[in-house]
């Protein structure tokens, strides 16, 4: 009786970690990317949404960031996909070089690279998502391009507004928020952080209709 029991629980163990390894073997997997500078003297600046954006979805999955390789990393779960965030350590002008390495480390598809950056060609406040696109000047963007070969992935624009003098452009992205647009940021961010398990579960087309804004 006893050696029948025995033989039960070791082929009912033995049959859930063949389950678990299938599983794990067949997880879909996401990389999402959050641009801007390290250092606290960036930390407050418009050129920095893309790190406050994953933070504050990092936050409400009840998960914190922690070192790794070419930047801070976090893990999540969404409806058995796996989540990998990053916000770059390299620094905005050299991102590729973080985002290819994860990419390359976790066998990440190219087609479950979701970036969030900054865009000055959007009121503060508005989301524009695509599936695909030119860097737009943005020299974040353009370093991703240049080290995974494509800029056929998905990304987050989140308008920071356009109001600088002729010239002064690297000032401004690299300034801090208004005290009005301090006051609305919390819930701009909210939202941008919310295409993100929608990006995950449902795809681009779906959270490009929902979320894309007017203004």
């Amino acid at each position: 009786m006893f050696g029948f029991l025995r033989r039960f629980f070791q082929i009912r163990s033995q049959a859930k970690v063949e389950s678990e390894t299938r599983e794990k073997s067949t997880e879909v997997k996401y990389l999402i990317v959050g641009l801007g500078n390290i250092g606290a003297e960036y930390a407050e600046t418009r050129h920095n949404i893309g790190f406050k954006v994953l933070d504050a979805f990092a936050e409400a999955s009840n998960t914190s960031f922690s070192a790794g390789r070419y930047g801070s990393i976090a893990e999540v779960r969404l409806r058995g996909h796996s989540v990998l965030l990053l916000k770059p350590s390299t620094y905005m002008n050299l991102s590729g070089k973080a985002v290819r390495y994860w990419m390359q480390t976790e066998k990440i598809p190219q087609e479950n690279l979701f970036v969030v950056v900054d865009d000055i060609a959007l009121p503060f406040g508005t989301l524009r998502l695509r599936a695909k696109g030119s860097d737009g000047g943005h020299n974040g963007l353009k370093n991703i391009n240049e080290m995974i070969g494509s800029n056929e992935y998905a990304r987050l624009r989140f308008g920071i507004g356009g109001d600088f003098p002729k010239g002064h452009q690297v000032d401004y992205v690299l300034g801090t928020w208004t005290p009005e647009e301090r006051a609305e940021l919390p819930e701009r961010v909210r939202h941008a952080a919310e295409a993100i398990p929608s990006f995950v579960t449902t795809g681009i087309a779906r959270t490009m209709n929902q979320f894309n804004t007017r203004s």
